[in-house]
């Protein structure tokens, strides 16, 4: 079988590279359609119109209504086709440019994606994850090719809160423990074929960047200051992660992140803090050593991420709930049976209360 990686065609990344915009993305085409909520349009839209202003394009800027499912697509998709544009643009966070990207599918039309928060390693990725208009669920919709190109604009994900940044580190602590898993059951990623060398090592640079950076650069980002250990970390959540995962595996830590989107409860995390959980999760259920659990452990209450099922809201009727979690992270198709090992609800249940159990105790 083949050995596949995919990536974005180009990754541009620095601090103020928003106003280049137009410089690097006019050759693919004159009309755009912008995809982007209120709040990123506000800090956004004039930069973005100015980065054109020696050319002659024309704009469209569409206010995304906040979930990716396949009602806004089918949405953007018909306005993209009454506009005549040419270019996808998603600016923004992980649903919103994972709704371009579908967007962009369907239409068959190029995709540019500007993330202001490094809050997921959606934005080089060939995938768009599409939810209910409730917020749970619903698919992977894995694409043709990943975006021709990703811009990212660190002051502008230094300006966020750095909670979205610790968000990003939470998805992206899920790429090696996930890729390594994949490996080992000699499992297909979403890429095709077998897993290279190259995805494993760009897992593990990615990390070895978020244990020696992180806690550096969430400081930093606390401030809304741009410094090399910023960089470095926003280029391992968005780049490294998204390669990472895609080219490399996922495992059980998204998959039981998918089951704690049925619940209620846990609403209000963002997408990483999940995965961060799951990640600590996968580790018990693998039966890692103490020193690995709990040095991600350490790592994650630093950051503020998810130890226990406290800070993941779930105070009530654990155990009904967690059962509800552990069905539908073992849901037929889910990226949980890319472990090296049969896993069942009960494993995934056993491995949840466990890990609640190993983070109280730390903390």
């Amino acid at each position: 079988m083949a050995r596949i990686i995919n990536s974005p065609t180009k990754y541009i990344q620095g601090r103020g590279e928003l106003q280049n915009l137009g410089k690097y993305i006019n050759s693919l085409g004159n009309s755009f359609l912008v995809i982007a909520d209120q709040f990123v349009l506000n800090f956004t839209k004039e930069t973005i119109e100015q980065s054109f202003s020696d050319q002659e394009s024309t704009f469209t800027f569409e206010t995304f209504r906040g979930e990716c499912s396949k009602q806004e697509v089918n949405r953007l998709q018909t306005i993209a086709k009454e506009k005549q544009i040419d270019v996808i643009v998603g600016v923004g966070g992980g649903k919103t440019l994972d709704t371009a990207k579908a967007v962009a599918f369907y239409s068959k039309l190029p995709v540019v994606i500007v993330p202001t928060i490094a809050s997921t390693d959606a934005p080089c990725s060939a995938l768009s994850v599409l939810y209910t208009e409730e917020g749970v669920f619903d698919e992977y919709l894995i694409l043709p090719k990943n975006p021709d190109i990703v811009l990212v604009d660190t002051q502008i994900v230094a300006n966020a809160p750095a909670r979205l940044l610790a968000a990003g580190i939470g998805d992206a602590l899920a790429t090696y423990v996930e890729a390594r898993a994949c490996y080992e059951a000699n499992a297909t990623p979403m890429a095709g074929g077998t897993i290279t060398k190259a995805a494993i090592a760009l897992a593990e640079l990615c990390q070895n960047i978020l244990f020696e950076d992180g806690i550096k650069a969430f400081l930093a980002v606390e401030q809304n200051i741009v410094t090399k250990a910023v960089e470095n970390i926003v280029e391992a959540n968005t780049y490294l992660s998204g390669i990472g995962f895609e080219s490399g595996g996922l495992a059980a830590a998204h998959a039981i992140h998918n089951g704690f989107t049925v619940i209620d409860d846990t609403h209000h995390l963002y997408h990483g803090e999940k995965v961060a959980f799951g990640v600590i999760t996968q580790l018990v259920l693998e039966n890692r050593s103490t020193e690995e659990i709990q040095k991600y452990i350490a790592f994650c209450t630093e950051l503020g991420l998810p130890v226990t099922l406290e800070d993941m809201g779930i105070t009530e009727d654990i155990e009904p709930k967690i059962r509800k979690v552990a069905e539908a992270a073992c849901q037929e198709g889910e990226t949980i049976y890319n472990m090296p090992f049969p896993v069942t609800p009960d494993d995934v249940y056993a491995a949840i209360i466990s890990a609640d159990i190993l983070g109280r105790k730390y903390k």
